[in-house]
């Protein structure tokens, strides 16, 4: 078996929205569990589709990057892997294909 990975991954356990995936639950919340330049492996409390296309959005806090403000990153990907560790909560490996740093007036 080869692994996939294609970059160094960081234990990075930051706040995650997951947007759109279903009409009963827009917007999942979770957390990172480690993310690398091409993806991020995230726990959220629905499983979703392997090959599906993900949305989500990532808070850096301002306080970890030396900004005033936290920063919020885009993504837009899809599902490579799905898996259930917990009864709680869902293990998700996502591929991330795009990507924008979101500007937000006023808050944080």
């Amino acid at each position: 078996m080869t692994d996939a990975r294609t970059g160094t991954r960081f234990p990075v356990h930051l706040p995650i929205k997951v947007l759109g995936t279903s009409e009963a639950k827009p917007e999942l919340e979770g957390t990172t569990e480690n993310i690398s330049g091409a993806g991020v492996y995230i726990w959220v409390d629905q499983t979703l589709e392997v090959n599906s296309r993900v949305e989500f959005e990532i808070t850096i806090p301002g306080s970890a990057i030396a900004a005033e403000k936290d920063v919020v990153l885009h993504c837009i990907g899809r599902v490579v892997r799905a898996d259930s560790k917990s009864s709680e909560k869902s293990g998700v490996a996502c591929v991330i294909d795009e990507y924008d740093f979101v500007r937000r007036e006023g808050g944080s």
